[in-house]
Protein backbone atom coordinates (compact mmCIF):
# COMPACT_ATOMS: atom_id res chain seq x y z
CA UNK A 1 0.00 0.00 0.00
CA UNK A 2 0.39 3.65 -0.41
CA UNK A 3 -0.50 6.31 1.91
CA UNK A 4 0.46 9.86 2.54
CA UNK A 5 0.60 11.35 6.11
CA UNK A 6 0.02 15.73 5.70
CA UNK A 7 1.37 16.81 8.94
CA UNK A 8 5.10 15.90 10.84
CA UNK A 9 3.83 17.04 13.89
CA UNK A 10 3.35 14.61 17.20
CA UNK A 11 1.02 12.51 15.55
CA UNK A 12 1.64 12.82 12.21
CA UNK A 13 5.19 11.69 12.39
CA UNK A 14 4.53 8.75 14.81
CA UNK A 15 1.78 7.26 12.82
CA UNK A 16 3.64 7.59 9.81
CA UNK A 17 6.92 6.12 10.96
CA UNK A 18 4.67 3.09 12.74
CA UNK A 19 2.93 2.44 9.19
CA UNK A 20 5.96 2.44 7.48
CA UNK A 21 7.01 -0.21 9.90
CA UNK A 22 4.14 -2.50 9.20
CA UNK A 23 5.47 -2.63 5.38
CA UNK A 24 3.06 0.04 4.19
CA UNK A 25 5.30 2.99 1.75
CA UNK A 26 4.46 6.29 4.00
CA UNK A 27 5.03 9.75 2.14
CA UNK A 28 5.40 12.35 5.15
CA UNK A 29 4.17 15.78 3.76
CA UNK A 30 4.97 19.53 5.66
CA UNK A 31 4.80 22.65 4.64
CA UNK A 32 7.62 23.35 7.11
CA UNK A 33 10.48 23.02 4.17
CA UNK A 34 13.60 23.19 7.16
CA UNK A 35 11.35 20.37 9.38
CA UNK A 36 11.37 18.16 5.84
CA UNK A 37 15.12 18.60 5.70
CA UNK A 38 16.01 18.29 9.39
CA UNK A 39 13.83 15.17 9.05
CA UNK A 40 15.48 14.17 6.05
CA UNK A 41 19.32 14.56 8.15
CA UNK A 42 17.69 12.06 10.59
CA UNK A 43 16.63 14.78 12.92
CA UNK A 44 13.76 14.54 15.16
CA UNK A 45 11.62 17.60 15.74
CA UNK A 46 10.20 16.13 18.70
CA UNK A 47 11.33 13.69 21.53
CA UNK A 48 9.74 10.20 21.72
CA UNK A 49 11.46 7.41 22.85
CA UNK A 50 12.82 5.06 19.71
CA UNK A 51 11.39 7.02 17.10
CA UNK A 52 14.98 8.24 15.61
CA UNK A 53 15.87 4.58 15.53
CA UNK A 54 12.25 3.54 13.72
CA UNK A 55 12.30 6.48 11.44
CA UNK A 56 16.24 5.69 10.68
CA UNK A 57 15.24 2.20 9.66
CA UNK A 58 12.24 2.82 7.88
CA UNK A 59 14.04 5.60 6.34
CA UNK A 60 16.72 3.55 4.73
CA UNK A 61 14.33 0.77 3.60
CA UNK A 62 12.97 2.92 1.34
CA UNK A 63 9.36 2.75 3.16
CA UNK A 64 9.23 6.21 4.75
CA UNK A 65 9.66 9.51 3.42
CA UNK A 66 9.59 13.26 3.99
CA UNK A 67 8.55 16.13 1.42
CA UNK A 68 6.80 19.40 1.01
CA UNK A 69 5.28 18.04 -2.28
CA UNK A 70 2.08 17.32 -1.72
CA UNK A 71 1.48 15.97 -5.39
CA UNK A 72 4.15 13.54 -5.07
CA UNK A 73 3.01 12.56 -1.78
CA UNK A 74 -0.64 11.81 -3.36
CA UNK A 75 0.27 10.02 -6.52
CA UNK A 76 -0.75 6.85 -6.37
CA UNK A 77 -1.97 7.14 -2.86
CA UNK A 78 -4.82 4.87 -1.44
CA UNK A 79 -5.43 6.84 1.49
CA UNK A 80 -4.32 10.32 2.65
CA UNK A 81 -4.24 11.35 6.56
CA UNK A 82 -5.00 14.62 7.58
CA UNK A 83 -2.85 15.10 10.93
CA UNK A 84 -1.86 18.70 11.37
CA UNK A 85 -2.73 20.77 14.72
CA UNK A 86 -6.04 21.59 16.25
CA UNK A 87 -4.98 24.07 18.84
CA UNK A 88 -7.71 25.57 21.29
CA UNK A 89 -8.85 28.96 19.69
CA UNK A 90 -8.23 31.82 21.30
CA UNK A 91 -11.52 33.09 23.38
CA UNK A 92 -14.01 30.34 23.04
CA UNK A 93 -11.74 27.15 23.71
CA UNK A 94 -12.98 25.32 20.74
CA UNK A 95 -10.67 23.40 18.59
CA UNK A 96 -9.01 26.07 15.53
CA UNK A 97 -9.67 23.82 12.60
CA UNK A 98 -8.64 26.09 9.98
CA UNK A 99 -5.54 23.94 9.50
CA UNK A 100 -7.61 20.29 8.72
CA UNK A 101 -9.72 22.47 6.35
CA UNK A 102 -6.78 24.16 4.82
CA UNK A 103 -5.44 20.49 4.17
CA UNK A 104 -8.55 19.13 3.11
CA UNK A 105 -9.02 22.03 0.38
CA UNK A 106 -5.26 21.48 -0.76
CA UNK A 107 -5.54 17.49 -1.00
CA UNK A 108 -9.29 18.00 -2.87
CA UNK A 109 -7.30 20.91 -5.55
CA UNK A 110 -4.15 18.17 -5.83
CA UNK A 111 -6.18 14.81 -6.51
CA UNK A 112 -8.36 16.71 -9.25
CA UNK A 113 -5.32 17.81 -11.10
CA UNK A 114 -4.28 13.54 -10.60
CA UNK A 115 -5.08 10.86 -12.68
CA UNK A 116 -8.32 9.37 -11.13
CA UNK A 117 -8.24 7.23 -8.64
CA UNK A 118 -10.11 6.51 -5.56
CA UNK A 119 -8.77 7.50 -2.55
CA UNK A 120 -9.86 7.71 1.22
CA UNK A 121 -9.24 10.77 3.09
CA UNK A 122 -8.97 10.23 6.93
CA UNK A 123 -8.85 12.39 9.42
CA UNK A 124 -6.16 11.49 12.02
CA UNK A 125 -6.00 14.79 13.96
CA UNK A 126 -8.26 14.93 17.06
CA UNK A 127 -11.32 16.94 15.60
CA UNK A 128 -15.30 18.09 17.21
CA UNK A 129 -18.24 16.10 15.65
CA UNK A 130 -19.18 17.41 12.20
CA UNK A 131 -15.63 17.66 11.28
CA UNK A 132 -15.53 14.65 8.86
CA UNK A 133 -18.67 15.99 7.00
CA UNK A 134 -17.44 19.22 6.53
CA UNK A 135 -14.11 18.03 5.18
CA UNK A 136 -16.34 15.68 2.47
CA UNK A 137 -18.05 18.64 1.42
CA UNK A 138 -14.76 20.74 1.01
CA UNK A 139 -13.47 17.44 -1.14
CA UNK A 140 -16.69 17.33 -3.14
CA UNK A 141 -16.58 20.89 -4.37
CA UNK A 142 -13.69 19.82 -6.75
CA UNK A 143 -13.78 15.88 -7.24
CA UNK A 144 -16.75 13.87 -8.97
CA UNK A 145 -18.40 11.61 -6.68
CA UNK A 146 -17.58 8.20 -6.55
CA UNK A 147 -13.56 9.25 -6.18
CA UNK A 148 -12.61 9.64 -2.34
CA UNK A 149 -14.57 8.76 0.67
CA UNK A 150 -14.36 9.96 4.09
CA UNK A 151 -13.03 8.17 7.13
CA UNK A 152 -12.58 9.19 10.96
CA UNK A 153 -9.44 7.55 12.40
CA UNK A 154 -8.69 8.97 15.95
CA UNK A 155 -5.45 8.43 17.37
CA UNK A 156 -5.16 7.47 21.14
CA UNK A 157 -1.37 7.71 21.47
CA UNK A 158 0.14 9.01 24.70
CA UNK A 159 3.70 11.01 24.72
CA UNK A 160 6.67 8.97 26.23
CA UNK A 161 5.26 5.71 25.04
CA UNK A 162 3.41 6.37 21.11
CA UNK A 163 5.43 4.09 19.37
CA UNK A 164 4.47 1.04 21.63
CA UNK A 165 0.84 2.84 22.20
CA UNK A 166 0.29 2.66 18.07
CA UNK A 167 1.88 -1.62 17.98
CA UNK A 168 -0.18 -2.73 20.60
CA UNK A 169 -2.92 -0.60 20.77
CA UNK A 170 -6.35 -1.20 22.85
CA UNK A 171 -8.04 -0.70 19.99
CA UNK A 172 -8.13 0.79 16.88
CA UNK A 173 -11.33 3.01 15.68
CA UNK A 174 -12.50 3.41 12.19
CA UNK A 175 -15.58 5.99 11.52
CA UNK A 176 -17.05 5.71 8.06
CA UNK A 177 -19.64 5.20 5.80
CA UNK A 178 -17.88 3.80 3.22
CA UNK A 179 -17.11 -0.12 2.93
CA UNK A 180 -14.40 0.65 0.61
CA UNK A 181 -13.18 2.88 3.03
CA UNK A 182 -13.49 0.60 5.43
CA UNK A 183 -11.92 -2.28 3.35
CA UNK A 184 -8.46 -0.42 2.59
CA UNK A 185 -8.03 0.77 6.15
CA UNK A 186 -9.19 -2.73 7.43
CA UNK A 187 -5.98 -3.76 5.11
CA UNK A 188 -3.98 -0.90 6.67
CA UNK A 189 -4.43 -2.64 10.08
CA UNK A 190 -4.21 -6.09 8.91
CA UNK A 191 -1.16 -6.41 11.56
CA UNK A 192 -2.41 -5.71 14.02
CA UNK A 193 -5.44 -8.39 13.27
CA UNK A 194 -2.69 -10.56 13.66
CA UNK A 195 -2.75 -9.40 17.74
CA UNK A 196 -6.19 -9.66 17.56
CA UNK A 197 -6.53 -5.59 18.45
CA UNK A 198 -10.28 -4.65 18.84
CA UNK A 199 -11.22 -2.71 15.35
CA UNK A 200 -14.62 -0.71 15.93
CA UNK A 201 -15.99 0.44 12.78
CA UNK A 202 -18.32 3.26 13.18
CA UNK A 203 -20.02 6.08 11.74
CA UNK A 204 -17.96 9.54 11.30
CA UNK A 205 -19.52 11.55 14.32
CA UNK A 206 -19.31 8.45 16.54
CA UNK A 207 -15.53 7.83 15.99
CA UNK A 208 -14.56 12.06 16.37
CA UNK A 209 -16.74 11.77 19.53
CA UNK A 210 -15.39 8.83 20.96
CA UNK A 211 -11.73 10.15 20.69
CA UNK A 212 -13.15 13.53 22.70
CA UNK A 213 -15.40 11.28 25.20
CA UNK A 214 -12.23 8.91 25.77
CA UNK A 215 -9.71 11.89 27.16
CA UNK A 216 -12.92 14.14 29.59
CA UNK A 217 -13.23 11.08 30.79
CA UNK A 218 -9.61 10.46 31.80
CA UNK A 219 -9.49 14.23 33.07
CA UNK A 220 -11.83 13.36 34.98
CA UNK A 221 -10.19 10.50 36.68
CA UNK A 222 -7.05 12.21 37.73
CA UNK A 223 -9.47 15.18 38.70
CA UNK A 224 -11.27 12.97 40.95
CA UNK A 225 -8.14 11.46 42.68
CA UNK A 226 -6.86 14.76 43.37
CA UNK A 227 -9.66 15.61 45.46
CA UNK A 228 -9.55 12.48 46.91
CA UNK A 229 -5.79 13.04 47.79
CA UNK A 230 -6.98 16.74 49.24
CA UNK A 231 -9.69 14.57 51.38
CA UNK A 232 -7.06 12.30 52.01
CA UNK A 233 -5.13 15.44 54.03
CA UNK A 234 -7.94 16.37 55.89
CA UNK A 235 -8.73 13.03 57.61
CA UNK A 236 -5.55 11.17 57.59
CA UNK A 237 -5.78 8.66 54.83
CA UNK A 238 -3.52 7.20 52.19
CA UNK A 239 -4.50 8.57 48.71
CA UNK A 240 -1.99 5.97 47.27
CA UNK A 241 -3.47 3.61 48.95
CA UNK A 242 -7.00 4.63 48.32
CA UNK A 243 -5.78 4.93 44.42
CA UNK A 244 -4.51 0.73 44.85
CA UNK A 245 -7.70 -0.23 46.29
CA UNK A 246 -10.01 1.29 44.12
CA UNK A 247 -8.11 0.56 40.56
CA UNK A 248 -8.04 -3.31 41.22
CA UNK A 249 -12.14 -2.88 40.87
CA UNK A 250 -12.01 -3.95 37.51
CA UNK A 251 -14.49 -1.21 36.66
CA UNK A 252 -12.25 1.45 37.53
CA UNK A 253 -9.25 0.05 36.78
CA UNK A 254 -5.57 1.35 38.00
CA UNK A 255 -4.55 4.17 35.11
CA UNK A 256 -4.49 7.43 35.62
CA UNK A 257 -5.12 7.96 39.15
CA UNK A 258 -2.09 9.18 40.25
CA UNK A 259 -2.48 12.36 42.58
CA UNK A 260 0.08 15.10 41.51
CA UNK A 261 -0.33 18.98 40.61
CA UNK A 262 -3.01 18.68 37.77
CA UNK A 263 -2.98 17.65 34.41
CA UNK A 264 -1.41 18.99 31.39
CA UNK A 265 -0.27 18.20 28.36
CA UNK A 266 -1.32 18.89 24.51
CA UNK A 267 -4.39 16.27 24.77
CA UNK A 268 -6.28 16.84 27.95
CA UNK A 269 -6.53 20.46 28.27
CA UNK A 270 -7.74 21.51 25.23
CA UNK A 271 -9.80 18.22 24.24
CA UNK A 272 -11.91 18.78 27.68
CA UNK A 273 -12.65 22.59 26.15
CA UNK A 274 -13.92 21.75 22.48
CA UNK A 275 -16.09 18.81 23.96
CA UNK A 276 -17.52 21.45 26.12
CA UNK A 277 -17.93 24.00 23.65
CA UNK A 278 -19.25 21.17 21.16
CA UNK A 279 -21.65 20.11 23.92
CA UNK A 280 -23.34 23.71 24.50
CA UNK A 281 -23.71 23.52 20.83
CA UNK A 282 -25.90 21.04 20.83
CA UNK A 283 -27.46 22.69 24.24
CA UNK A 284 -26.50 18.76 26.20
CA UNK A 285 -24.09 20.85 28.65
CA UNK A 286 -21.48 19.07 29.80
CA UNK A 287 -20.95 20.88 33.37
CA UNK A 288 -18.88 17.94 34.79
CA UNK A 289 -16.18 18.43 32.25
CA UNK A 290 -16.62 21.97 33.08
CA UNK A 291 -16.10 21.32 36.52
CA UNK A 292 -13.00 19.31 35.33
CA UNK A 293 -10.99 22.00 33.82
CA UNK A 294 -12.13 24.49 36.60
CA UNK A 295 -10.98 22.29 39.35
CA UNK A 296 -7.68 21.29 37.26
CA UNK A 297 -6.52 24.67 36.05
CA UNK A 298 -7.19 26.11 40.19
CA UNK A 299 -5.31 23.23 41.15
CA UNK A 300 -1.91 23.92 39.49
CA UNK A 301 -2.50 27.64 40.37
CA UNK A 302 -3.17 26.74 44.09
CA UNK A 303 0.60 24.43 43.54
CA UNK A 304 2.53 27.70 44.19
CA UNK A 305 0.96 28.44 47.35
CA UNK A 306 1.52 24.99 48.57
CA UNK A 307 5.18 25.16 48.02
CA UNK A 308 5.62 28.63 49.76
CA UNK A 309 3.49 27.14 52.77
CA UNK A 310 6.12 24.20 53.00
CA UNK A 311 9.20 27.37 52.84
CA UNK A 312 7.59 28.38 55.35
CA UNK A 313 5.24 31.66 54.07
CA UNK A 314 7.83 34.21 52.18
CA UNK A 315 10.08 32.90 49.41
CA UNK A 316 11.45 36.05 48.78
CA UNK A 317 15.34 35.59 48.29
CA UNK A 318 15.18 31.85 48.86
CA UNK A 319 16.41 29.38 45.85
CA UNK A 320 14.24 26.57 44.96
CA UNK A 321 15.63 23.99 42.84
CA UNK A 322 12.80 22.71 40.38
CA UNK A 323 13.44 18.78 39.00
CA UNK A 324 11.30 18.34 35.74
CA UNK A 325 9.44 20.77 33.84
CA UNK A 326 7.70 18.87 31.42
CA UNK A 327 3.91 17.83 31.38
CA UNK A 328 5.02 14.65 32.30
CA UNK A 329 7.95 12.20 32.09
CA UNK A 330 10.09 10.88 28.58
CA UNK A 331 8.69 13.88 26.42
CA UNK A 332 9.86 16.97 25.81
CA UNK A 333 6.17 18.72 25.68
CA UNK A 334 5.63 22.15 27.58
CA UNK A 335 2.24 22.50 26.49
CA UNK A 336 -0.23 22.98 29.62
CA UNK A 337 2.36 21.88 31.83
CA UNK A 338 1.46 22.20 35.91
CA UNK A 339 5.02 23.75 35.69
CA UNK A 340 4.07 27.15 33.21
CA UNK A 341 1.04 28.10 36.29
CA UNK A 342 3.58 27.24 39.44
CA UNK A 343 6.83 28.54 38.92
CA UNK A 344 5.80 32.29 37.51
CA UNK A 345 4.32 33.03 40.78
CA UNK A 346 7.29 31.70 42.65
CA UNK A 347 9.44 34.00 40.34
CA UNK A 348 6.80 37.04 41.29
CA UNK A 349 6.94 36.27 45.24
CA UNK A 350 10.68 36.61 45.09
CA UNK A 351 12.43 33.55 44.72
CA UNK A 352 15.09 32.50 42.40
CA UNK A 353 14.70 28.61 40.72
CA UNK A 354 17.12 26.42 39.55
CA UNK A 355 15.36 24.07 37.19
CA UNK A 356 16.59 20.76 35.33
CA UNK A 357 14.63 18.40 33.22
CA UNK A 358 16.30 15.75 30.86
CA UNK A 359 14.27 16.75 27.22
CA UNK A 360 12.27 19.80 28.15
CA UNK A 361 14.55 22.49 28.60
CA UNK A 362 14.96 23.49 25.29
CA UNK A 363 11.36 24.72 24.94
CA UNK A 364 10.94 25.97 28.86
CA UNK A 365 13.55 28.66 28.04
CA UNK A 366 10.93 29.63 25.45
CA UNK A 367 8.40 30.26 27.99
CA UNK A 368 10.36 30.96 31.42
CA UNK A 369 12.98 32.84 30.86
CA UNK A 370 12.96 34.37 34.49
CA UNK A 371 14.61 30.35 35.25
CA UNK A 372 18.61 29.62 36.24
CA UNK A 373 18.62 26.32 33.63
CA UNK A 374 21.14 23.66 35.08
CA UNK A 375 23.07 20.86 33.15
CA UNK A 376 21.68 18.09 35.76
CA UNK A 377 20.07 17.69 39.44
CA UNK A 378 22.31 17.89 41.95
CA UNK A 379 23.71 21.57 40.21
CA UNK A 380 19.95 22.74 40.52
CA UNK A 381 20.09 21.38 43.97
CA UNK A 382 23.21 23.15 45.33
CA UNK A 383 22.79 25.66 47.51
CA UNK A 384 19.04 25.59 47.18
CA UNK A 385 16.78 26.49 49.84
CA UNK A 386 14.11 24.12 49.12
CA UNK A 387 13.58 21.59 46.27
CA UNK A 388 10.50 20.42 44.19
CA UNK A 389 10.05 17.68 42.37
CA UNK A 390 7.82 18.76 39.98
CA UNK A 391 7.83 15.73 36.86
CA UNK A 392 8.28 11.89 37.62
CA UNK A 393 11.15 11.39 35.05
CA UNK A 394 12.43 7.93 36.12
CA UNK A 395 16.52 9.67 36.78
CA UNK A 396 14.81 11.28 39.37
CA UNK A 397 13.42 8.21 41.38
CA UNK A 398 16.98 6.81 42.36
CA UNK A 399 18.55 10.77 43.34
CA UNK A 400 21.67 10.39 46.18
CA UNK A 401 19.83 11.55 49.17
CA UNK A 402 22.67 11.83 51.15
CA UNK A 403 24.42 13.92 48.25
CA UNK A 404 20.93 15.87 48.07
CA UNK A 405 21.05 16.67 51.25
CA UNK A 406 24.83 17.81 51.60
CA UNK A 407 23.51 19.95 48.61
CA UNK A 408 20.29 22.02 50.34
CA UNK A 409 20.86 24.58 52.53
CA UNK A 410 18.25 23.17 54.31
CA UNK A 411 16.83 19.38 54.14
CA UNK A 412 13.25 20.40 52.53
CA UNK A 413 11.70 18.45 49.67
CA UNK A 414 8.18 19.02 48.17
CA UNK A 415 7.52 16.21 46.00
CA UNK A 416 4.14 16.95 44.23
CA UNK A 417 4.64 13.58 42.02
CA UNK A 418 4.79 11.28 45.45
CA UNK A 419 8.16 9.47 44.37
CA UNK A 420 9.39 9.19 47.37
CA UNK A 421 7.98 7.14 50.52
CA UNK A 422 7.92 9.48 54.09
CA UNK A 423 9.17 7.15 56.21
CA UNK A 424 12.19 6.96 53.98
CA UNK A 425 12.35 10.46 53.71
CA UNK A 426 12.11 11.21 57.41
CA UNK A 427 14.96 8.14 58.12
CA UNK A 428 17.34 10.27 55.56
CA UNK A 429 16.59 13.61 57.61
CA UNK A 430 14.65 15.54 55.54
CA UNK A 431 11.62 17.41 56.21
CA UNK A 432 9.21 16.09 53.65
CA UNK A 433 5.90 17.33 52.28
CA UNK A 434 3.83 15.72 49.43
CA UNK A 435 0.47 15.23 48.53
CA UNK A 436 -2.70 13.21 49.90
CA UNK A 437 -0.42 11.24 52.34
CA UNK A 438 -1.22 11.35 55.82
CA UNK A 439 2.09 10.18 56.68
CA UNK A 440 3.38 13.04 55.89
CA UNK A 441 1.97 14.56 59.54
CA UNK A 442 4.49 13.18 61.44
CA UNK A 443 7.39 13.90 58.92
CA UNK A 444 9.53 17.29 59.69
CA UNK A 445 8.30 20.18 61.24
CA UNK A 446 4.97 22.04 60.56
CA UNK A 447 1.56 20.90 59.93
CA UNK A 448 1.14 19.01 56.46
CA UNK A 449 -0.18 20.63 53.12
CA UNK A 450 -3.57 21.41 52.21
CA UNK A 451 -4.04 21.71 49.02
CA UNK A 452 -5.70 24.52 47.22
CA UNK A 453 -8.35 23.86 44.76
Amino acid sequence: MRIAMIGTGYVGLVSGACFSEFGVSVTCVDKDADKIARLNNGEMPIFEPGLDQLVAVNKTAGRLTFTTDLRAALDGAEAVFIAVGTPSRRGDGHADLSYVFAAAAEIAETLAALPTNHTVVVTKSTVPVGTGRRVERILSMRLPAGSFDVASNPEFLREGSAIQDFMRPDRVVIGTGSEYARTVLRSLYRPLYLLETPVVFTTIETAELIKYAANAFLATKVTFINQIADLCEAVGADVQDVAHGIGLDGRIGRKFLHAGPGFGGSCFPKDCAALVRTAEEAGRPLTIVEDVLRINDARKRGMAERIITAIGGDVAGKTIAVLGLTFKPNTDDMRDSPSLAILPPLVNAGASIRAFDPEGMHEARKLLSDLTFCSDAYEAIEGADALVLMTEWNEFRGLDLERVKSLLRTPLVIDLRNIYQPQEMAAAGFVYHSVGRAADEPVGAGPNLRAIA
